[in-house]
């Protein structure tokens, strides 16, 4: 066998790695990977002269797909500008990479797939001219194309074959991924000037005969009936209120049987009320109880990780919100009057009841799914950590006895009334397999990612075992994209370029 290097990116083969392949059923099987053309094939009927790649003792999954992240657009600028010293800190990455870095972090991890999750269509040109400097990683944009006049008149007129056109165009025009919505109508609610509305789902749009309930359950439909790779991604209202969690069940309730997408479910899952900090808690139990009953809803987690990042959101009436709330300086700008960003700093601490709060809230989530095909692993990066934090996520699941010493050091009062602190599940490797390449893959709608079966891109991760979760998945021991070797034990190998995902 040739030693760990880079082979040719024609052909190899991975000889004797642990294969974690949840699609197809392989838990930790010894086997061989064949790899042509930047694809994975089966085994050939002349195996003879084909390059071998010693992968033994080594742990093989496919690559890392990020379904929800903010690398690209307005927002993204913006929060360079607006933080920094985030960006000179050299205790960690900058807060918000450049595009250049944030390839070549992301692949380092042994991610090679990621969508930003918010891009106005107006500014979807300028997304995708930055997206063709992030190496590596192939990349897609999903469209806030709800946020529109001319959608909200044809919602409220009921006009479906409209609706239907003017999604399909922006999608076109914008080569996007996917739609999303974020705080359904709250775009009207904030051009009539009415700031710091939280609106229910049932509150009339000024001037539309049409309620957020009505803007979720038509664009679904619309989604739907264009036949797009990715269900309608809700981003739904009244993120980050005491409370919250009412709003998510009813839209979950009102998407149940259509279809959709939940982002950042752990930035809505609050109980408590009248916006009063004191009455903060956990309202994950009823929500996860009815996600876990509706098979035709996904979601993504959306953790919080303590430390220093930046927010930002295409849900500026939030970004206001939490600004006023933290007293720190933030930005928010529109484009053309359809929608807009907000975008601040937030410093995440263990000791502040409302951080320990989300803290516990989002681990909450994933211990108590019991379908883990429908949950992503994220942090609405850099929204509720930095990707790059992701091992040590993924090291808060697998191991009960590192998550318990990090619950000891929380806010005390988190700690006595948290659901978390009865919770001993902990993750296999197959599960982590399937919460960050698996499920990611198939709720994205990628047949050709998050598997290693024939048919695959030959994106591929090989971890060195380590009981300690946090190191093994910081620093893979080699990553392939399409059969290139780009990275092997933290360092970059090579840069090619990635592929654009669009569906129009």
């Amino acid at each position: 066998m040739s030693p760990a290097g880079r082979p040719p990116a024609d052909r190899f083969v991975l000889v004797g790695g642990t294969i974690h392949d949840p699609a197809h059923g392989r838990d930790g099987e010894v086997g061989d990977i064949w790899v042509e053309e930047g694809r994975i094939v089966p085994r050939p009927v002349d195996a003879a002269g084909w390059p071998r790649i010693d992968a033994s003792g080594l742990v093989v999954m496919p690559g890392g797909v990020d379904l929800h992240s903010h690398v690209a657009g307005p927002k993204v600028g913006a929060g360079r500008r607006m933080a920094p010293h985030l960006a000179r800190r050299t205790d960690g990455p900058a807060a918000v990479p450049t595009m250049e870095a944030t390839g070549r972090l992301y692949a380092a991890l042994g991610y090679t797939t990621v969508f930003d999750a918010a891009i106005a269509t107006a500014a979807a040109g300028i997304a995708h001219m930055e997206l063709a400097e992030l190496p590596i990683l192939d990349k897609g944009v999903y469209l806030l194309a709800a946020d529109h006049s001319d959608v909200l008149a044809a919602l409220a007129r009921h006009d479906a074959r409209e609706t239907e056109r003017l999604l399909a165009d922006a999608i076109t025009a914008g080569r996007g991924w996917a739609v999303k919505v974020a705080n359904p109508g709250g775009a009207a609610f904030w051009k009539r000037g009415r700031r710091g509305d939280h609106h229910d789902l049932d509150a009339p749009l000024p001037g539309l005969d049409l309620t957020p309930r009505v803007v979720l359950e038509r664009l679904a439909a619309a989604v739907q009936a264009l036949g797009l790779p990715h269900p309608l991604h809700v981003h739904t209202a009244n993120l980050g209120l005491p409370g919250n969690w009412r709003t998510m069940l009813e839209t979950m309730r009102t998407l149940a049987g259509r279809g959709a997408h939940l982002a950042h479910v752990q930035f809505h899952s609050y109980a408590g009320g009248d916006l009063d900090e004191d009455s903060f808690g956990s309202g994950v139990a009823p929500l996860v109880e009815f996600f876990n009953a509706q098979r035709d809803l996904t979601l993504d987690v959306g953790q919080v990780l303590f430390g220093d990042t930046v927010a930002m959101t295409g849900d500026a009436a939030a970004a206001e919100h939490l600004a006023a709330t933290t007293g720190v300086p933030w930005v928010a700008h529109d484009l053309h009057l359809e929608g807009g960003c907000g975008v601040l700093p937030i410093a995440y601490r263990e000791k502040s009841l409302v951080h320990a709060w989300q803290w516990a809230i989002g681990l909450e989530w994933f211990l108590t799914a019991d379908d883990l095909w429908r949950v992503a692993l994220s942090t609405d990066h850099p929204n509720g950590a930095h990707f790059t934090a992701y091992p040590h996520l993924m090291a808060l699941l697998g191991d009960e006895a590192f998550r318990r010493e990090v619950f000891a050091r929380i806010h005390p009062a988190v700690r006595r009334r948290s659901p978390l602190a009865g919770l001993t599940r902990q993750y296999t490797l197959q599960d982590l397999c399937i919460v960050t390449r698996a499920a990611p893959a198939r709720i994205a709608g990628l047949p050709h990612k998050g598997h290693l079966g024939p048919g695959a891109d030959a994106d591929i991760t090989l971890y060195r075992p380590d009981r300690d979760l946090a190191r093994m998945f910081s620093v893979p021991a080699r990553v392939y994209k399409a059969g290139v070797l780009v990275a092997e034990h933290g360092e970059i190998r090579a840069t090619p370029v990635g592929g654009t995902l669009a569906a129009g």
